[in-house]
């Protein structure tokens, strides 16, 4: 049996509908809360089959409040990848993937919003990459990504969603598992929220099921690519 190691950042933003999927599959998953009184990171990848960094909230990489834990959270992440271990990125942790692997980070405002992601290869994942699927997002900053990653799926204006690095891992920017009450308590959360937030809980909860309907195949997908199965 597998055992992942989850690091969360806030307390709202979890694995949400993934949960299901990793249960479904008899992949275990630990959650480490560096944010919480007493919480910490791991110190290596022993006792672990892979690293899952969840996104942030507000949090960024070079701008607004940046995360506590980063310079840990990038060394944690640099272990997983050198030992071929596949490193799964959502969101914020997307970025921390990025700049880990050898990419970096740049400045951008935070933002809240459901996007259609535009497969470039959908023939990855074992062909079970949809073509367009609703991706919500709540994140700030954006990823400069490593000369050697690929990139799967982008917005309407071509910047990368879905991205690959070394042989196994991959990052999404944005969570394709998020629920309209996870975004709800994440604007609770948090004393800076974004532009829109209202129209944006609107149409996260307008395309809930479609986010379910393919969130299977791109799970079935994205465990075959990191070898978790």
């Amino acid at each position: 049996m597998k055992q992942l190691c989850v690091i969360q950042h806030t307390e709202t933003e979890y694995l949400g509908l993934i949960e299901d999927h990793l249960e479904g599959r008899n992949i275990r998953f630990t959650y480490h809360r560096p944010f919480a009184a007493g919480g910490t990171l791991p110190g290596t990848v022993e006792g672990y089959d892979g690293l899952v960094l969840l996104g942030g909230g507000p949090y960024g990489i070079v701008s607004g409040h940046l995360l506590p834990c980063l310079g840990a959270e990038l060394r944690l992440a640099a272990s997983f990848l050198e030992a071929g271990l596949p490193v799964i990125g959502f969101g914020l942790g997307a970025i921390v993937l990025s700049v880990a692997a050898g990419g970096g980070a740049e400045e951008a405002p935070l933002r809240f919003k459901v996007e259609q992601a535009l497969a470039t290869r959908p023939d990855h994942l074992g062909g079970l990459l949809p073509r367009s699927f609703p991706l919500a997002s709540y994140l700030r900053d954006r990823p400069v990504l490593p000369p050697d990653a690929e990139i799967l799926s982008i917005d309407a204006d071509g910047r990368p969603l879905i991205f690959t690095v070394s042989t196994h891992s991959i990052g999404v920017l944005g969570h394709p598992g998020m629920k309209r009450g996870m975004a709800e308590d994440l604007v609770m959360e948090f004393t800076e929220t974004p532009e829109n937030t209202v129209e944006a809980l609107e149409s996260l909860g307008a395309a809930q099921s479609e986010i379910a309907h393919c969130l299977t195949g791109l799970m079935v997908g994205l465990v075959d690519h990191t070898g978790l199965m």
